[in-house]
């Protein structure tokens, strides 16, 4: 990361900042080595992924629930991410930023508008399937399509809000061609309102992660145990329910556990061993660098969808060309089936007109 003016610049950033108006945003640059074939990849799978998905949600399914809404919102939401991902390919690659300053807000704010819409509406949908499965008879479950789109919009406007003064900042470092664009890379910023803009993410980041993580839990748990108390069923149903609830908290786990240890690391070391630059610059990156499994969730959501919804799973079978062959096979076996019965039938009447024939004078 360069220098910026707002900092005394040290040659050796691994020296003590005490006195010295603490660390400048010098690091090691992991995230030029590591995170473009990562993002690249991210864009690849979830671009094929989502525009599936889309396809499968707006062509596909001709009747629509609350539970197939709250995925849509989900889809939406990892697009977010995978238009805003290339100007941060361009970027790693160049080595430079060179969209400016405007580009520079929208991107970050797609970035993280993303992280958050996805963990809310995974929960959303988890916390949908629990009530339909522990509290069957809950008014809960007799939520419309409307009131499910209300519940949407309010998860949007509670994940958009908080991230929306990222827009009002400037967040550019450096100039020429050493211009950056990152959201924060030292200890101290330009201004008090972005400590504060940056502290409020670093809350976000944290809370966002452990209090959803927590509520997934409880309803994983509680599902399996009511389904196994209750037996209500074959096994199968009960593994049913279970891979819907493992796929989302392995999503949590891959891609939101990372950036959420990172960010504790930054915050304890600023907090508690602001001399350390060396722990700050490796953490610093670190959060960079998981930022790229934050958008992974992009690619690995379409797994979601179809534990999560049967009509999308059923949808997505039919996609399938060996589903299509047997579909054809059936089709043809009961065709077979039909003209045997027809002959069948022929024989029988021919037969019994013979034998009016030969019984007649």
């Amino acid at each position: 990361m360069p220098p910026d003016s707002n900092f005394t610049t040290v040659s050796n950033p691994l020296t003590s900042a005490r006195g010295g108006g603490g660390c400048p945003p010098v690091g090691i640059q992991l995230e030029g080595l590591i995170m473009p074939p990562v993002l690249i990849i991210d864009v690849i799978l979830g671009f094929m992924g989502n525009i599936v998905a889309l396809w499968i949600f707006c062509f596909k399914l001709k009747a629509w629930n609350p539970n197939t809404l709250f995925l849509f919102n989900l889809v939406i939401a990892d697009f977010f991410a995978l238009v805003s991902l290339p100007l941060r390919i361009d970027a790693l690659l160049r080595g430079h930023w060179v969209f400016g300053d405007g580009m520079c807000r929208i991107n970050l704010f797609l970035m993280f508008s993303n992280r958050s819409a996805s963990i809310a509406l995974m929960t959303v949908v988890a916390i949908y399937r629990y009530f339909k499965i522990v509290h069957s008879h809950h008014r809960f479950n007799r939520m419309t399509k409307r009131q499910a789109a209300f519940v949407s919009v309010l998860v949007w406007l509670l994940v958009i809000s908080p991230r929306v003064p990222m827009l009002a900042f400037n967040h550019i470092k450096g100039s020429g061609e050493k211009t950056q664009c990152f959201f924060f890379t030292s200890y101290k910023e330009a201004s008090r309102s972005i400590i504060i803009l940056v502290g409020m993410h670093r809350i976000l980041t944290v809370l966002e992660f452990i209090v959803p993580m927590a509520m997934l839990l409880f309803c994983s748990v509680r599902i399996s145990c009511f389904l196994k108390q209750r037996q209500m069923g074959k096994p199968e149903k009960v593994r049913k329910a279970m891979r819907m609830c493992g796929a989302i908290v392995a999503v949590f786990i891959i891609c939101f556990l990372p950036t959420t240890v990172t960010t504790i690391g930054v915050w304890v070391i600023r907090s508690f061993r602001p001399w350390d630059c060396t722990a700050f610059y490796t953490f610093t990156q670190l959060t960079i660098v998981s930022l790229g499994l934050n958008f992974l969730n992009s690619a690995l959501d379409p797994i979601v969808y179809v534990f999560s919804s049967s009509m999308f799973r059923k949808a997505l079978l039919e996609l399938l060309p060996c589903r299509k062959d047997e579909g054809q096979k059936r089709e043809s076996s009961s065709g077979n089936q039909s003209t045997t019965q027809q002959e069948l039938k022929t024989l029988k009447a021919e037969c019994g007109s013979e034998a009016v024939q030969s019984a007649g004078p």
